[in-house]
């Protein structure tokens, strides 16, 4: 289980998170969407221990936590085989043993033996964001933190991801946060979405989705989409871009 309770946190002045209380159980996956400057990627990088809050408590009772950003973070001066395997080596794993897990992970991902000989400038944006995700999953997490890692993606790859993640966090039994501004993202991927708005960043509408997400259609996704953007309070938020842009 994954809890904040009674978050506010604040930068210098600014107040970005105003009473946040969420609960993630294990197995489930949790979106948090909403506009630019909502407060979500600094939710979940206290969930993940890199920020402190102002106000409020986080429990955290699963046992090891791995986090994928919208930059693939991935180390310039090793090769795609040594960034998916860092966290091993950082668990004393013995080198032919965390080459077997990475080029099982890196084939599950889609990459070959080719694309682990190469520098992350050597590969495609697509291409280090699967590292980056194969280097995640290879510590055998069982919570997965996930900000916008498929934003700066093309339609048809980051539907890929998005298709590729589904299936590994069901394989796995993985539970995760998964951070979007995209509605319909979000309805693919988890089985809660928590849509917040800005100034300062606080829930305005929590919807559970019960179908299963191998069965969500590109038209039941489309139509839950429609729906949420019919609840005042979820199209108030979304304005807030179109007024900023």
């Amino acid at each position: 289980m994954l809890r904040w309770k009674n978050i506010n946190h604040s930068f210098g002045l600014t107040e970005v998170l105003e009473d946040i209380s969420l609960t993630l159980e294990k197995g489930k996956v949790l979106s948090l969407v909403g506009p630019s400057g909502c407060g979500k990627s600094t939710l979940l990088n206290i969930a993940a221990d890199l920020l402190d809050p102002t106000e409020g408590e986080v429990t955290n009772t699963f046992e090891r936590l791995a986090i994928v950003f919208q930059e693939h973070r991935l180390l310039p001066w090793r090769r795609a085989i040594d960034n998916i395997s860092y966290g091993l080596k950082a668990r004393g794993i013995a080198k032919l043993e965390r080459y077997r897990i990475a080029t099982k992970l890196a084939t599950r991902m889609g990459l070959d033996t080719d694309d682990l000989t190469k520098f992350p400038h050597e590969l495609s944006g697509g291409m280090r964001q699967r590292v980056s995700l194969a280097r995640a999953l290879a510590i055998e997490p069982d919570l997965l933190l996930l900000d916008e890692p498929f934003t700066a993606l093309d339609v048809g790859l980051r539907r890929d991801l998005q298709d590729l993640v589904i299936s590994l966090i069901s394989e796995h039994g993985l539970s995760g946060v998964f951070v979007t501004h995209d509605l319909s993202e979000a309805v693919r991927l988890s089985d809660e979405i928590i849509v917040l708005a800005p100034n300062p960043g606080r829930i305005v509408y929590r919807q559970k989705i019960t179908l299963p997400v191998t069965e969500r259609s590109e038209t039941y996704v489309f139509r839950a989409v429609g729906d949420l953007m019919q609840v005042p309070a979820v199209d108030a938020a979304f304005r807030v871009d179109e007024k900023a842009a």
